[in-house]
């Protein structure tokens, strides 16, 4: 450790004491899971769901898209409504009028006003008052309640059919005629979708709130915020200004001014290292890259598409081959390949050169095999959940082999098997060239400890998605996929990525060895203080008690505390590309990681937060506000940065090549460009009026049909063609980019000599 031992010893602190509170919590989880029934039955003895058809009915939703399909508890896609609130809003809905005809013998609109508050008052009464007995496992309802239920379960029922009646509606919804062919599976989901309603209306024994905090507003039944949702709101705000002000004071008063800058070398460091069969190799890895990025870029307009024309492509009738659910599922997973592809191919370039700029023996293999089970992961995950959407898979394959139904983790069990094999392979072959370094006698190890601890980790995480099955009880599911979607991606993807740029820019001679490693553990520790406990962020109505939204709401506070400072990041890494002459042939992934910094300001930061503490996710889960922060952190961090290692690879394994400045230029500022347009004139104003809805009428409106084909949202949503059009512009020229880098034999004839010149000095 060195001089260091305070930074780790720190480091090592932080972590053990956030995973205590990320495991110890998380048997919370376990522990106060909403139960579901072994029976829910009329007081008469009349069975309507069981145990097992309410986990089968969750089975065919899965089948469906699941979250790719509307949402459930807020989680999932904004075109359809959520289920959960629209189920509990038509059930309370249709309770209101069965029982106004048997009491007052007329519809609930035709009776007076004093009548309807007493209709009102015994619902709301009923509804939150728990049934459910421990002993025999029953939760019982009333007859009125059961007709409710019957009553709304036909309507949904016709809705995931064909049923002419409907056409309309699940066009608004972009879904497909005959979603779930099934007519015995409709029924299971159904059971499903009352479930997650039940849950949502039932008071938790002991308290006053339901078992999803009173998620989602729902005045009918008085589903408001909790005093405890207020408390920790209100905490969370003082604890991100706190650790605010706490940054500034230590970035201000421990920093070392007077640190001297390295002087740079007259030359590339990298560019002197020959390449070894393996780096060369890497070129169809960017290649790939630049494929799924152009794929999932273009699917990405097809889909926003889809919210204004339902079930057609300007005209063209696709959805019943191509839905909704099916190329946003693709439009998701094709971007965490591409972009996961980035990160490992950075990892693979650098493991030579940590080796003393020579391959491990058959590493060059090892990169060809890895390559190739990629290649099969991506295929063979999208033709599975083509066939699992298309109801074409038999049902007991599909969870292992077409669609999960679970956002960001869409594919079958089988290819995620295969994804984490590939990835634990890549673990492997970047240990063989790190831990012959590591075992090297002399010289400061501590920067490329921390980058092997970030490698290990990456890993080794994404194996917490195996957690959970085919019919493991939601509330856990969502915890352990945050583990992968938050903890894995947003926590130890961001230290990896901080620790290899610090470690280039040491190699390259531009910062100090001390300077980086300093930086590094420092940032890895104000990343894993809020990241880890702050997954609780995402589970605050997913079936959780009051602490988890405690820890999750104050600790996810402190994910906006580094951000502050990414300003001087920024200025940091543009500042590189002047050092030197040669540093020019870097600008473009330097730009990259400086567009990093900005979206990782805006995009996580500002955008994060604004959905961040539990009183505004109480109003705004499941709503456009959402992709706002999606598209801006996940592109915006995650994507830049993928761009930006795959630039710098291509850079190093095609020594003659000169970046375009006409593709580059269009590329990086059309990409930005795109971003800011899509979600200023068309995501975000959408999200806002959504959020007014919300407030004063329930999530149920915010997401229903009524208001969101409304002529103005509409608008809005056309609007966004343009935004899309140029990101889909800048996409297409990075990625031209990218490919005529891989595949060109020669440096552009007018970027020649520059070239000989930098080579001859």
């Amino acid at each position: 450790m060195g001089n260091y031992r305070k930074l780790w010893f720190t480091l090592i602190g932080v972590l053990i004491v956030t995973f205590s509170l990320l495991g110890y919590y998380g048997a919370e989880v376990y522990r106060t899971a909403p139960p579901i029934p072994a029976k829910i039955a009329t007081a008469g003895g009349e069975v309507l769901y069981t145990h097992d058809s309410i986990l089968d009915g969750q089975t065919a939703w899965q089948s469906v898209g699941g979250m790719q399909l509307g949402s459930i508890w807020g989680h999932g896609a904004y075109q359809a409504p959520d289920w959960t609130a629209d189920w509990l809003h038509r059930e309370l809905l249709n309770w209101l009028e069965v029982a106004s005809e048997r009491t007052h013998g007329k519809p609930f609109a035709d009776i007076d006003t004093a009548a309807q508050a007493v209709l009102r008052d015994r619902m709301k009464t009923e509804y939150r008052t728990n049934t459910y007995h421990p002993a025999t496992g029953v939760a019982t309802v009333s007859s009125v309640r059961a007709d409710a239920i019957a009553m709304t379960a036909l309507y949904y029922d016709q809705l995931f059919s064909e049923a002419p009646a409907l056409h309309k509606t699940r066009e608004h919804f972009a879904m497909k005629e005959n979603t779930l062919p099934s007519a015995e599976r409709r029924a299971q989901m159904m059971g499903f979708f009352f479930w997650t309603a039940w849950a949502a209306a039932t008071e938790r024994p002991g308290t006053t709130a339901t078992y999803t905090n009173n998620w989602p507003h729902e005045p009918l039944i008085g589903n408001q915020p909790t005093a405890e949702n207020m408390v920790w709101s209100v905490m969370s705000v003082v604890v991100m200004m706190a650790g605010v002000g706490f940054l500034v004071w230590g970035w201000s008063f421990l920093r070392k001014h007077d640190e001297v800058e390295p002087t740079p070398p007259q030359h590339d460091p990298l560019s002197r290292v020959p390449l070894t069969p393996s780096q060369r190799g890497l070129g169809k890895y960017l290649f790939l890259i630049a494929a799924l990025f152009s794929f999932q870029v273009l699917l990405g307009g097809f889909t926003a598409h889809y919210t204004v024309e339902g079930q057609q492509f300007y005209g063209i009738n696709v959805s019943q081959w191509f839905p909704y659910s099916l190329v946003r599922t693709w439009h998701i997973q094709s971007a965490l390949f591409w972009i996961a592809t980035g990160f490992l191919a950075a990892g693979l370039f650098l493991a030579p050169l940590i080796n003393g700029g020579k391959d491990p023996a058959w590493q060059k293999l090892g990169v060809d095999i890895l390559f190739w089970a990629l290649v099969v992961v991506v295929v063979g995950s999208f033709v599975g959940n083509y066939l699992a959407i298309a109801q074409i898979m038999p049902p007991e394959w599909n969870f292992w082999l077409g669609h999960q139904g679970y956002e960001y983790v869409d594919l079958g069990r089988l290819w995620q098997i295969g994804k984490f094999t590939g990835i634990a392979f890549w673990l492997v072959l970047m240990l063989r060239g790190i831990v012959p370094a590591l075992r090297t006698p002399g010289g400061d190890k501590n920067l490329l400890a921390l980058l092997t601890a970030s490698v290990v980790a990456i890993g080794l995480f994404y194996g917490a998605g195996f957690f959970y099955g085919e019919r493991t009880h939601l509330s856990v599911m969502e915890y352990w996929r945050w583990w992968v979607v938050h903890l894995w991606v947003e926590g130890f993807f961001e230290v990896f990525a901080t620790t290899a740029l610090a470690f280039i820019f040491s190699t390259l001679g531009l910062v100090s060895p001390r300077m980086a490693t300093a930086a590094s553990l420092a940032s890895a520790s104000l990343f894993m203080l809020g990241g880890v406990p702050g997954t609780f962020h995402h589970l605050y109505f997913a079936g959780t008690t009051t602490p988890v939204m405690a820890v999750g709401a104050s600790f996810s506070a402190l994910e906006v505390v580094p951000l502050v400072v990414l300003g001087h990041e920024a200025w940091e890494h543009w500042r590189l590309q002047h050092r030197t002459p040669w540093m020019a042939r870097l600008r473009w992934p330097l730009m990259c990681f400086v567009a990093v910094a900005f979206w990782n300001m805006l995009g996580a930061g500002v955008f994060g937060f604004m959905i961040n503490p539990p009183i505004s996710l109480y109003y705004v889960q499941g709503l456009n506000t959402t992709p706002v922060h999606a598209h801006a952190a996940l592109f915006g961090v995650y994507g830049f940065l993928a761009l930006g290692f795959t630039l710098l690879v291509l850079r190093y394994i095609r020594p003659q090549l000169v970046f375009s400045e006409r593709l580059m230029t269009t590329g990086f500022w059309w990409l930005n460009a795109g971003l800011v347009l899509m979600i200023a004139t068309s995501l975000l104003p959408i999200g806002l009026f959504q959020f007014h809805a919300s407030v004063s009428e329930g999530l149920w409106y915010a997401r229903g049909e009524a208001f969101m084909q409304q002529p103005f949202i509409q608008t809005l949503r056309w609007v966004r063609t343009f935004g899309d059009v140029v990101f889909i512009v800048g996409a297409l020229a990075m990625a031209w980019q990218v490919v005529s880098g891989v595949f060109g034999s020669r440096a552009p004839a007018a970027n020649a000599g520059a070239y000989l010149a930098e080579t001859r000095r």
